[in-house]
């Protein structure tokens, strides 16, 4: 299919609609153009410009579209081997039967019509080329298998009886599907083999082979490089467990000595807080020693306060018992003394009177 510059501008070469067979020059619209199994324009875009820039890319990176291209010439080639064995079956249904002997016979002499034919095709191709030598060289090759093959007919001629070796025998050639005769010339030979339709179909299996091999040495280093990745993620995956366990491991040894430390520290508190309640315990029962040294003190002081006070009271009381006493022994003699003093008063009172 051919495009517009107004299509070419838009489109890539990475695009579906372009014929990746194109872009690999294997198409075989391409291929058998011009032939009598010429097959019309292809459906998708066919553009030399969109190739160049397939093949500069292709350099830089695998783009597979060998499977494309090959998935493509697969099917055309199956088409292609159907029609052949198509007919075959109908050679076989409308020419007179044969024993396996004579048909042996007669593939033989088919099989030297083949190589009369390729022989004489390629000496036509290197004496176009200019090469004459080589060209001389397989013409020589050519009559040593013309002798063969007359050997060949005389044996399948002496085979079968001459009315049906008169009948023409035909064949269908294997590469491309067309029919040949058993007693085909030459000069039709080479054209046969020779020919475009021939070459083209030589070179879609040639082609066709070409990718199946890419193919399988692409997917063979596609399934190596994803078995690499395998092995490398797996590989990274074990160090990662390594890893982790490495890591677990170091969590577990930091916290067995977080559980060390806090123990030890813990331990250090309590003996702290042991020693601070034993010092708390020491201080206290010392205070309380002073506190009852002090206490006895005080009750020693009070009791000889108190002892003292008592004796004091004791002494004030019998100073003041004495003092009652003496004043009261006191008033008594003024009170006997007055008692005397008035009695001598009166005494006078009456010798004076």
């Amino acid at each position: 299919m051919q495009m517009g510059d107004e299509t070419r501008q838009r489109v890539k070469f990475t695009d579906d609609r372009v014929c990746k067979s194109h872009l690999l020059d294997c198409c075989p619209h391409d291929i058998l153009a011009g032939t009598r199994m010429d097959l019309g324009e292809c459906t998708k875009i066919h553009d030399l410009a969109l190739r160049a820039d397939y093949e500069i890319a292709s350099k830089e990176r695998d783009l597979f579209f060998e499977l494309d291209a090959m998935d493509h010439l697969e099917s055309f080639i199956a088409e292609c081997d159907r029609r052949t064995e198509l007919a075959k079956k109908r050679l076989a249904e409308t020419q007179e039967e044969i024993s396996a002997e004579v048909s042996a016979k007669a593939e033989k002499v088919h099989e030297l019509n083949e190589d009369i034919g390729k022989l004489l095709a390629k000496a036509e191709q290197l004496g176009a080329e200019g090469n004459v030598d080589e060209s001389q060289k397989i013409l020589m090759e050519v009559e040593k298998v013309r002798a063969k093959k007359k050997e060949a007919e005389e044996e399948y001629r002496n085979s079968m009886p001459a009315s049906s070796f008169q009948q023409q025998k035909l064949r269908v050639c294997e590469v491309c599907s067309a029919y040949l005769g058993l007693h085909d010339n030459d000069r039709r030979l080479a054209d046969h083999f020779g020919g475009k339709l021939h070459l083209g179909f030589i070179q879609i299996r040639e082609k066709l082979d070409q990718l199946r091999k890419t193919v399988a040495e692409k997917q063979e280093k596609r399934n190596q490089d994803r078995l690499r990745r395998r092995e490398e993620r797996e590989r990274e995956e074990r160090m990662g467990r390594r890893s982790g366990s490495r890591n677990r491991d170091r969590r577990r040894s930091r916290s067995r000595d977080r559980r060390r430390r806090r123990s030890r520290s813990a331990s250090r508190e309590r003996r702290k807080s042991r020693s601070r309640a034993r010092d708390r315990h020491r201080r206290h029962r010392s205070r309380s020693r002073s506190h009852s040294r002090g206490h006895r003190r005080g009750s020693r002081d009070r009791s000889s306060k108190h002892k003292s006070s008592r004796d004091r009271s004791s002494r004030e009381k019998s100073r003041d018992r004495e003092r009652k006493e003496k004043s009261s022994s006191e008033r008594r003699h003024e009170s006997t003394n007055g008692k005397s003093r008035s009695k001598r008063s009166e005494e006078r009172e009456a010798g004076e009177i």
